[in-house]
């Protein structure tokens, strides 16, 4: 990562959950200072841990994360959002640069909770940052400048990839397909694993080759860049085994059932967005 305003950028956490862990955690791997970073959370057990992990200090005031940031990572669960931003010192929240992770909360209700003129930026993560492997798209908010953007792309990559997106309206498309993705892709493999076993192999082999099948086939078609019908095709041969398989999944209507996944899940984006 070259080096910008990232290296001597603090950065705050309100919430020391899972995901929180995961990004500080991505920072520092990324070369900040675990000293530029400081949390909050009520839960003294969440706060031992990411103190253990990071190398940080975590506190139970967030008013002391955000006079001391630059960036503050907003990451509690969405009902609390508005109770936790009510809470803080206006004059300190309005400065520094604020990043929600909380799932279904708009811009709009961000900013409502926040000093006129914060700027705020929306993401939308999924659980494989834990690993750092995750897909998360953004949506900025006005006001920010052009440092700004790169210092906020710079923390969502210590996740993995991010997508800034056109328009805030698809960030309920995406909470559709990557945030509720991995379930699919688990359920996925647990079921090709079941399948495995239910031709005779052994239980431990079946999850493993199911697993193994299914990353090493991402990691192809993400490195390759090839079309994922493109490679279906390369492995199809006429008359075959794969085609043979396929036939059964087309006939089952797994592509239509994964259409309808993720429009219901987007859907319920959508709505839990209005309430």
């Amino acid at each position: 990562m070259a080096k910008t305003r990232f290296e001597k950028s603090r950065i705050g956490f309100i919430g020391c959950g899972a995901m929180a862990k995961a990004l500080a955690g991505g920072l520092v791997e990324a070369g900040l200072p675990a000293g530029q970073i400081r949390a909050a959370d009520p839960v003294a057990a969440a706060r031992d841990a990411f103190a253990a992990a990071i190398g940080a200090k975590a506190s139970t005031s967030n008013d002391e994360v955000v006079a001391d940031a630059d960036l503050v990572v907003l990451a509690v669960k969405p009902g609390a959002v508005a109770e936790v931003l009510a809470r803080l010192d206006p004059k300190a929240s309005a400065r520094p640069v604020w990043v929600s992770i909380a799932a279904g909360v708009p811009l709009s209700a961000l900013a409502a909770a926040l000093p006129a003129g914060t700027r705020i930026v929306r993401t939308m993560p999924n659980p494989p940052a834990l690993v750092r492997a995750g897909a998360t798209a953004w949506f900025p908010g006005p006001g920010l400048e052009a440092d700004d953007l790169a210092l906020v792309e710079q923390v969502l990559q210590a996740a993995g990839w991010c997508w800034r997106a056109p328009n805030e309206d698809l960030l309920d498309a995406v909470t559709g397909l990557s945030g509720s993705g991995p379930a699919y892709v688990f359920l996925f493999l647990e079921a090709l694993a079941d399948a495995g076993v239910s031709q005779g192999l052994p239980r431990d082999a079946a999850q493993a080759l199911a697993i193994r099948t299914v990353l090493g086939s991402a990691r192809l078609a993400l490195e390759t860049g090839a079309h994922p019908g493109v490679l279906k095709d390369q492995v199809t041969s006429p008359g075959g085994t794969t085609i043979a398989g396929l036939e059964r999944l087309e006939a089952g209507g797994v592509r239509a059932a994964i259409y309808e996944a993720v429009r219901a899940a987007t859907d319920r984006s959508r709505a839990m967005r209005e309430k």
